[in-house]
């Protein structure tokens, strides 16, 4: 049983690493000795009509997102990983393990806001959708786009993105504030 859930994992994993883009990034790096709450945008063509988009707008707070921490033991709440795809949070921590993929073992807690479903294929929601965030100078939502099925994994992505951005302005903060 241990290797099919670690085979089902796998298969989703690959799908959203294929299918996930990141279109737009938040311009500002993670906060290293303070909570971060990053919004986002993730849009999906929809599993029911493939000429419409799902919408999904929300924040993740990611708890005091410092590179440096104890052993890798992320927690994930609000990703809906048992109600949608069936798979228990601990699998799919050890899962990103086993593949080495090392989240800071923080909290991250997602909040989805708004989940609407627009009757336009994604290629011009996803127009519309820069243009709005362009046109409101936003630079702190990041635009993601991935598959319907795995919208949680292509969440981790974007955040990882970000954690390995703010790397090494981390390194320095840290630095600074030891000497």
């Amino acid at each position: 049983m241990y290797n099919t859930i670690v085979m089902d994992i796998e298969s989703l994993w690959k799908k959203a690493v294929k299918e996930t883009e990141i279109h737009r990034q938040r311009l500002q790096y993670l906060a290293t000795f303070q909570p971060t709450r990053i919004s986002y945008i993730l849009l999906s063509k929809s599993d029911i009509s493939p000429e419409d988009t799902v919408v999904r707008r929300g924040t993740i707070d990611v708890m005091q997102p410092v590179i440096i921490v104890p052993p890798d033991y992320p927690i994930f709440e609000g990703f809906n990983f048992k109600e949608d795809i069936g798979l228990e949070s601990d699998s799919v921590r050890a899962f990103l393990y086993m593949r080495g993929i090392r989240l800071p073992s923080l909290k991250y807690y997602n909040k989805m806001f708004t989940l609407d479903v627009w009757e336009m294929p994604l290629v011009d929601a996803l127009a519309k959708i820069k243009n709005d965030l362009c046109r409101r100078e936003d630079t702190q939502t990041g635009l993601i786009v991935g598959p319907n099925d795995v919208w949680q994994f292509s969440l981790l992505i974007y955040v990882a993105s970000l954690i390995d951005k703010s790397f090494e302005h981390d390194i320095k903060q840290i630095w600074e504030r030891e000497t």
